[in-house]
């Protein structure tokens, strides 16, 4: 059983934050008895003095200090206790689980995410990305509330969201480039590609390899792009993901005859949006909205 209320710990914290008894009285709309009784009732139960008088100032003590520092946390604590309870109360859920394929552009991604978290700051966003079927994998086996994927599973609730337009690359130091004449698909096919694996567990894809001799594989789009900017071999990247290294020079299209750019469908899939809580609704909004302007 707590000896010390939290109303009583508000009383100490307000006489800090105004400068004073007098001052807290008037800043809390509370008698300045009724402060005095709260602060003198925490001094008397821990044994300790909070205060002491300099001149006509209230100045913490160095073990009111340290008290204010637990304090602060205890009624911020509390606070978000009572925010949780009223969300429950209103239907907010807790936790928003999401799915993204790693081609999806990220800016755009954080600044729907930011968005999201401003409207319910207790709000616990879990995100994994995938790759390929990796999202939808995901999402069937109900580990994730919202999936964004270029594959489309079986899933009955399925809206286009955007395109992703894909270029081939290469180091511009890479023999590829030092031939004049256009490229064909067979000139590849000598040269390393670097292919990025599905992150699904089962009815894993290959998408984009050439059967080219030689292929390393990976898990990350970023590890691809890494390893494609040094010089380690060729393949196509994601525009998003690539635009720093295309400006940079780390990264040249390569002279392609034909077939050098490429598009993904991305796909927003959820299982039942009515099932969905109001931050679940508000990210898929503000995804639409945004994914316009991709």
């Amino acid at each position: 059983m707590l000896r010390i209320t939290l109303e009583q710990w508000r009383m100490f914290k307000a006489v800090v934050e105004f400068g004073g008894f007098n001052q807290a009285s008037q800043g809390v709309h509370k008698s300045q008895s009724s402060i005095h009784t709260a602060v003198n009732k925490i001094e008397k139960m821990l044994g300790v003095k909070l205060f002491t008088i300099e001149g006509r100032r209230t100045v913490l003590s160095a073990a009111g200090e340290h008290m204010l520092r637990r304090a602060e946390y205890l009624l911020e604590e509390a606070e978000k206790v009572e925010a949780v309870g009223f969300n429950l109360g209103e239907g907010v859920e807790t936790n928003l689980r999401i799915s993204v394929d790693e081609i999806f552009p990220q800016k755009l991604l954080y600044k729907v995410l930011d968005a999201v978290s401003l409207q319910f700051p207790l709000l616990r966003v879990e995100l994994q990305e995938s790759v390929l079927s990796g999202a939808i994998e995901l999402l069937e086996n109900g580990e994730v509330d919202i999936a964004i994927s270029s594959v489309t599973g079986n899933q009955p609730f399925i809206e286009a969201l955007c395109h992703i337009e894909f270029i081939a690359v290469a180091n511009p130091k890479h023999v590829l480039h030092q031939n004049e004449q256009a490229l064909s698909v067979e000139d590849l096919k000598s040269h390393r590609q670097i292919v990025v694996r599905d992150s699904a567990l089962s009815k894993r894809q290959d998408e984009g390899w050439l059967q080219a001799n030689q292929r390393w594989t990976v898990s990350h789009m970023k590890t691809s792009i890494d390893m494609i900017s040094n010089g380690f071999g060729f393949a196509w990247l994601p525009v998003p993901l690539i635009q720093r290294e295309l400006e940079e020079g780390h990264l040249l299209p390569l002279n392609l005859a034909a077939g050098a750019t490429r598009k993904t469908q991305l796909n927003l899939l959820f299982n039942d949006e009515g099932c969905l809580g109001p931050a679940a609704q508000m990210f898929m909004a503000k995804l639409r909205q945004h994914s316009a302007d991709v």
